[in-house]
């Protein structure tokens, strides 16, 4: 089990680093077909600040409830990305040709850019759940065997 870091530098830089962290995340998810980035890149930067955040604060902190939730929810992130193709394929359209998305009121460049911001949010949650999750596989107490995750 990991526990609590004891030293307050730490612990005051945590507190300060993980929400910048997070906000370069979702910086480099969003504006990452545009430039280096997108949905991998940002699902490790972000899965990584919930690392940070568990190996700073331990498992049973506040700050370290968003990585003991997110690692429930392996397959959302496939979900998402097979449901924006599955979409464009209901549209007419082959799988993850964005510009078959029905969507009422977008024009195709819109939809497009709808539908590769969706697919890369599904890439990105994918991402960062396993690495959640991986972190929360290999911490456990080895003295009793018992998983604390």
């Amino acid at each position: 089990m990991i526990h609590a870091h004891d030293s307050l530098i730490v612990l005051m830089l945590g507190r300060i680093l993980i929400p910048l962290v997070q906000l370069y995340g979702l910086y480099v998810l969003f504006f990452g077909q545009y430039g280096p980035g997108g949905g991998f890149v940002g699902g490790v930067i972000f899965g990584t600040s919930m690392i940070l955040s568990v190996l700073i604060f331990g498992h049973g902190a506040s700050y370290s409830t968003m990585a003991r939730t997110v690692r429930h929810g392996d397959g959302v992130g496939l979900l998402i990305f097979a449901g924006v193709g599955g979409l464009c394929l209901i549209g007419g359209g082959e799988f993850l040709n964005y510009a078959a998305l029905e969507i009422p009121g977008l024009d195709v460049a819109s939809r497009r850019y709808l539908g590769i911001v969706l697919a890369q949010i599904g890439v990105a949650v994918d991402v960062g759940v396993t690495a959640i999750s991986i972190v929360f596989s290999l911490s456990f107490d080895h003295e009793d065997g018992d998983s604390h995750a």
